[in-house]
This record gives C-alpha cells, sequence and structure tokens, in this order.
C-alpha cells in the first residue's frame, strides 16, 4: 500500500513539475525571484526533450509500481500519459524535439509578456 500511495505521490510531483515549466512563467510577473527556480526547470524539460532522456522521477514512480506489485511502463513521463493524448500511434523522436522547442519558445513569449506588463 505504501509503494502504491508513494508512486502515486510520484506521478503527481511529475505533473506539478511539467505543469510549472509551462505554466510557471507567469509567477515572474508577481515576483522576479521566480524566474530564479522557473528558468533551470524549463531548460531541464527541454533538454530532456532535447537528448530523449528518461526524467529521474520515471524510474522511480516505476520501481515504486513495481514494489507495490503493479506494472510499470517505458519510456518518459510526457511519452507515457500525455503523447497518447497528442500522438495516439505513439511519441516520435520528432515530437520530442518539437516539445523541446515549444517550451522554450512559449516560455521566451511569457517571459517577453511579463517584462512588457511590467514595463508598464
Amino acid at each position: 500500500m505504501l509503494y502504491r500511495i508513494g508512486a502515486g505521490l510520484v506521478l503527481l510531483a511529475h505533473f506539478l513539475f511539467v505543469a510549472f515549466a509551462v505554466l510557471g512563467g507567469a509567477l515572474a510577473y508577481y515576483s522576479p525571484t521566480w524566474p530564479w527556480v522557473h528558468v533551470p526547470v524549463v531548460l531541464w524539460s527541454a533538454v530532456v526533450n532535447f537528448m530523449s532522456w528518461t526524467c529521474p522521477l520515471t524510474p522511480m514512480e516505476n520501481a515504486l509500481r513495481n514494489r507495490a506489485g503493479r506494472l510499470g511502463y517505458s519510456g518518459g513521463f510526457v511519452e507515457h500519459y500525455i503523447g497518447p493524448l497528442v500522438y495516439p500511434r505513439g511519441m516520435p523522436r520528432q515530437l520530442e524535439l518539437v516539445a523541446g522547442v515549444s517550451i522554450l519558445a512559449w516560455n521566451a513569449l511569457v517571459y517577453a509578456v511579463v517584462v512588457l506588463w511590467a514595463a508598464r
């Protein structure tokens, strides 16, 4: 039971990490200290996609699932949980590259908007 709860908590942490990478730039509007936390998260997310790495949270979640008597999954978090929604027949390497570029471009846009709003 504890392993299953642990796997669920790691899954939640992974989801929150991805959500923060996508949405966290807006927090810079409220405090100039947020980018010091957010920018490394964005860079890590992009590098993981560019290099086709597996985030360390994925094997941790799988290990906990296995210890709980459940099956883990292959690939990464985004590939397993979000990929099927975006690309039902599997996540090709090209989509990983698109994800890496998208996270960088999106956050560049968010930070540009925050700077423009703050300059008013």
